[in-house]
């Protein structure tokens, strides 16, 4: 018997100010598989999120709106709950930052931290806008590029250079809330001593936890290992966690007029989610967060914010005198059909437009289930794999079973089964295969899960093909026969409906309604339906259609036409030029020999390119676009071939790939080539 486990798990909170799409729906369908199995295997386990409801960019959305931010995000938290059970989303509590437990917790683990030496306050110089009379976060800041001189970058770093750099760098900086010109401003901020932290951090991020059970679960998996390891050994540095008035958010208890920032009471809010559960169901918050606890506490969030969750959370939780994270599970990115979502072509899908063209939320977890493993991937869905998977498996593979025997049953032996099978091989080995794929879901690799139960709905298949039960209702005293095939394939029904439980929720509990059981347990698979009444079968899933997958790209893509900007709002022209302004760029067709990530940059692709009269290398910022770099190798683009060489941090880039874009909220996108165009000819 496996030893029982109390466990407490959280996915990432979503921000408050957009809609929910699918990429989101990646780690909310893992997390909750993974809860949902937990549950079937007897263990204790809790799921709990909120919405995250703080910052500048809430305030501003809600003003913009004519909204309190209060109102804003009790509306959208709404929205969000709507999707999230759209797709069956099992959370035991979904809570908001915005809540008299955060504040309680945000205000505990500040002064805990600050009693233990670990705050430190200081005058630092920001940019302040003198309209809205507020400070300006780096990407509220846009201007010219120190470096290379592009128009409307953020205060951070250059999306078209690449280069990075202080906002106060910035050439004729703008405020994008009011357009004003911004000014130094002095200001105290509190900063949380991460760089103190460092010893602690070594130590944990490499560390582990023993279970109930006896396993030893990693604190990280080997890729976020590799990344903090850098990134400790790199110098960690103070971390700011104050912002000035005005912010939407919770004041600092010892310092008028200063609130937390969103990022130090948005992983509190795991807390206090699951706080206001304890003092709904009368659990005892205590015993899962005190520093001895023996309960688990499990994350999955997205490979984006490993560094809040991984190096901040544990050690605020540390230094607070709280206990820290058993697992933090990180995952990689959704791109669709190659790419990153794309608004333009219709696939930034949202959950709402998913639900909203009437396909079923099971077709989409379980195709997003059959791609994800416990490393950090990113994952693709590939729309027209995803129609032929779903049929194939879910319906050509595992209804079909239910569907071929159950008529039989009905019909000749009045819905029982048969009161006795004899030793039977096919039964025997999806039982045996119920502690492997429990396996397989422990440790987040679902893809090998789904495999292995596919494979054995191919064996129940084979054993259909094999005794053909139509053959059998036509043969004169064959009754026994066909009354022992059908409950055989009924039982492997079941059986393959215990396994997929934790992934089709809702088609489980239509099994569990024709078959009149109990709700199915993962220990269930070691028993067998005999002499056990059915009832009538009904469809319990049909095909994926090309035109329900059509229909929600044209539904994605209205959404988009009807949300873009008007004429008025296209970038500006340039100042009028001659033909001999325009002559001295040197534009050549290049072809790209190698393409690759930049290590250490979220923004840059850096490309090996043909000339035709030698080989160029060129970084450019649009990984925002291209998802899968290995896609641009031997495709001809567009260089401005005669650009000064300009050294960045990354390397020396010699020229410039020319791309086309609406502004910066919009992808930017390579320029075609026609077929005959050679590297090294000239543009004209």
């Amino acid at each position: 018997m496996t030893a029982k486990r109390k466990i407490l798990v959280t996915s990432a909170l979503p921000y408050a100010n957009g809609a929910i799409h699918l990429g989101h729906m990646v780690e909310h369908i893992q997390t909750d598989i993974w809860v949902r199995f937990q549950k079937m295997r007897g263990h204790t386990c809790h799921y709990v999120c909120a919405d995250d409801t703080h910052g500048t960019p809430i305030m501003l959305a809600a003003e913009k709106q004519g909204l309190t931010p209060e109102a804003l995000i009790e509306r959208v938290r709404g929205e969000h709950l709507a999707d999230f059970a759209g797709f069956h989303i099992g959370y035991d509590n979904y809570y908001s930052t915005h809540s008299p437990e955060n504040k309680a917790f945000a205000t505990q683990i500040y002064l805990a931290l600050r009693d233990n030496g670990k705050i430190v306050s200081r005058t630092i110089e920001q940019l302040y806008d003198p309209e809205k009379q507020m400070f300006l976060p780096d990407r509220f800041v846009k201007g010219e590029c120190p470096k290379c001189g592009a128009h409307d970058q953020y205060g951070d770093n250059c999306e078209v250079c690449g280069a990075t750099y202080a906002p106060t760098e910035l050439k004729n900086p703008f405020s994008v809330v009011s357009g004003a010109k911004p000014v130094l401003k002095t200001s105290e901020h509190y900063f949380f001593r991460l760089g103190e932290c460092a010893d602690f951090l070594k130590k944990w991020t490499a560390g582990s936890t023993r279970l109930a059970d006896g396993r030893v679960q990693s604190h990280l998996q080997a890729e976020s290992l590799n990344k903090m390891n850098e990134w400790i050994e790199g110098g960690l540095q103070d971390w700011d966690i104050s912002r000035d008035a005005p912010y939407f958010g919770f004041e600092i208890p010892d310092a008028p007029g200063k609130y937390f920032y969103v990022w130090l009471d948005a992983p509190i809010g795991y807390m206090a989610s699951f706080k206001h559960l304890c003092d709904r169901i009368g659990l005892d918050f205590d015993e899962y967060f005190k520093p001895d606890s023996k309960a688990e506490l499990v994350h999955f969030i997205g490979k984006d914010i490993l560094y809040f969750h991984a190096l901040f959370w544990p050690a605020m939780l540390q230094y607070a005198g709280l206990r820290t994270p058993t697992g933090v599970f990180a995952h990689g990115f959704l791109t669709v059909d190659g790419q990153k979502m794309s608004k333009s072509r219709g696939t930034f899908i949202t959950a709402k437009s998913y639900l909203d063209c009437g396909l079923n939320p099971e077709w989409m977890r379980y195709y997003i289930a059959a791609k994800l493993n416990a490393r950090i991937e990113d994952i693709d869905l590939s729309l027209e794999d995803f129609i032929a998977r779903v049929n194939s498996d879910l319906v050509g593979k595992y209804i079909n079973i239910a569907s071929r025997a159950a008529g039989f049953v009905a019909k000749r032996f009045g819905g029982r089964l048969a009161p006795a099978l004899g030793e039977h091989a096919l039964l025997d080995s999806l039982q045996a295969a119920a502690e492997p794929i429990a396996q397989a879901f422990e440790a987040r690799e679902y893809a090998r899960a789904l495999r292995d139960i596919m494979a054995l709905a191919d064996q129940v298949n084979g054993y259909v093909d094999a005794n053909k039960p139509w053959e059998l209702a036509k043969q004169e005293g064959s009754d026994a026969r066909l009354h022992e095939v059908c409950t055989v394939l009924i039982n492997a029904f079941r059986l393959l409906s215990i396994y997929l439980k934790p992934v089709l929720p809702r088609l489980a509990e239509g099994v569990e309604a024709f078959l009149q059981i109990a709700p199915l347990a993962w220990e269930d698979a070691g028993q067998l339906l005999l002499d056990h009444q059915i009832q009538p079968y009904q469809h319990l899933m049909t095909r994926v259609e090309q035109a329900q997958v059509d229909a929600l790209i044209v539904a994605n893509k209205q959404t988009i036409e009807a949300a873009k900007p008007a004429a008025a709002q296209y970038e500006p022209l340039a100042p009028t030029i001659g033909i001999e302004d325009f002559a001295k760029l040197d534009l050549r067709v290049g072809k790209v020999l190698d393409c690759q990530f930049v290590e250490g940059s979220t923004k840059l692709l850096q490309f090996t390119v043909d000339l035709g009269f030698e080989r160029r290398n060129i970084f450019s910022g649009i990984r925002k676009t291209y998802s899968d770099p290995a896609k641009l190798i031997g495709r001809s683009v567009v260089v401005v071939a005669n650009l000064a060489p300009r050294k960045m941090r990354f390397g020396v880039s010699e020229g410039m790939i020319v791309c086309a874009g609406l502004d910066e909220e919009h992808d930017f996108h390579l320029l075609d080539v026609d077929a005959g165009a050679e590297p090294g000819w000239r543009l004209s």
